[in-house]
């Protein structure tokens, strides 16, 4: 490329790479702060796979585990189960679980709770709205 027609582009691309690096930054930040505000609606069937492989590992539907059992959380209060040694941050943080607040929660639990122990985060949002119909599924109406 003859030096002319590289300052040339090197010119276009100082002109134009702040505003694409605008653009996709703001569509980025506008993305990531819609995916806590508004839960999408979620498929339990994949939730429940993606309990078993993503949260298996601490929880269970029936059993305190590492984390609290699962089964009735739709409804129930922050650091409620029985049997279970919440952190004192989450004893006294008085959410009641629901979509909104379980999507908060699984985005960034530190964040929703700060002091908590839980430090797992379920960062995209379709997976944190399909593990939410699920154990949505798994609890009894109230």
């Amino acid at each position: 490329m003859p030096p002319h027609q590289s300052r040339r582009l090197i010119g276009v691309l100082a002109l134009t790479m702040p505003l694409f690096l605008a653009v996709i930054v703001g569509v980025n930040g506008d993305a990531m702060a819609a995916d806590v505000s508004k839960p999408l609606p979620g498929d339990a069937r994949r939730g429940a796979a993606l309990y078993e492989t993503k949260c298996g590992a601490c929880h269970s539907l029936d059993a305190n585990r590492i984390g609290p059992s699962h089964r009735g959380v739709f409804g129930r209060k922050s650091g409620a189960v029985p049997k279970f040694a919440y952190s004192p941050a989450l004893k006294k943080a008085n959410l009641s679980w629901n979509a909104a607040t379980l999507d908060r929660w699984l985005a960034n639990p530190v964040a929703t709770v700060p002091g908590t122990r839980m430090g797992f985060r379920l960062p995209a949002p379709q997976d944190r709205a399909d593990v939410i119909a699920y154990l949505k599924s798994v609890s009894p109406a109230r």
